[in-house]
C-alpha cells in the first residue's frame, strides 16, 4: 500500500525488504517530525517516488526485483529525483566507485548504525535543503 506524504514535512523513503529495519528507523524518525514511507522492493520504491515528493531515499542494495543501484539509475530519469543514501552489506571498491559515479550521497555499511544514519540524514538536509527547508509559509 502506498502512503501519501503530508505536505510541509520532510519525507524519507525507506526501501528495504526487511520490515523490522523499516519499523525501527520509522520509530526513530517519526517523533522528530519526519514522515517515513516504506517500500519492500525496488519497483515499489520507484512507484512511490513517481507518485509523490520524496526528500531523501534510503535504499538497500539487496531488494527484490530491483536493487538499490538499479533504482538509483532509474530514479535519475524522474524529475527532481531525491538525494539517495545506499545501504549495503558488502562495501566493495566496485560498489563504491559505481555509487560515486551515480552521485549517491552516501553509502552505509550493514548493519546500519542508527546514529550514523541520523548524521547522514542531517548532512543531506544541510547540503541539499539548506535555506529551502522547512518551506516558507505565506
Amino acid at each position: 500500500m502506498v502512503e501519501i506524504a503530508k505536505q510541509n514535512r520532510l519525507t524519507v523513503l525507506l526501501a528495504n525488504e526487511q520490515d523490522g529495519w523499516n519499523q525501527t528507523v520509522r520509530t526513530l524518525l517519526e517523533p522528530q517530525g519526519v514522515q517515513t514511507i516504506t517500500a519492500r522492493s525496488g519497483r515499489e520504491a520507484l512507484q512511490v517516488m513517481e507518485s509523490q515528493p520524496i526528500h531523501v531515499a534510503v535504499l538497500d542494495t539487496q531488494m527484490p526485483q530491483l536493487g538499490g543501484l538499479q533504482v538509483i539509475r532509474l530514479m535519475r530519469e524522474i524529475r527532481n529525483a531525491p538525494p539517495a543514501i545506499l545501504v549495503a552489506h558488502d562495501l566493495t571498491s566496485h560498489l563504491l566507485r559505481e555509487a560515486l559515479g551515480m552521485h549517491v550521497f552516501s553509502v552505509l555499511s550493514k548493519p546500519v548504525d542508527l546514529d550514523v544514519l541520523l548524521g547522514t540524514l542531517a548532512r543531506v538536509l544541510r547540503r541539499h535543503y539548506e535555506s529551502k527547508w522547512p518551506p516558507q509559509r505565506n
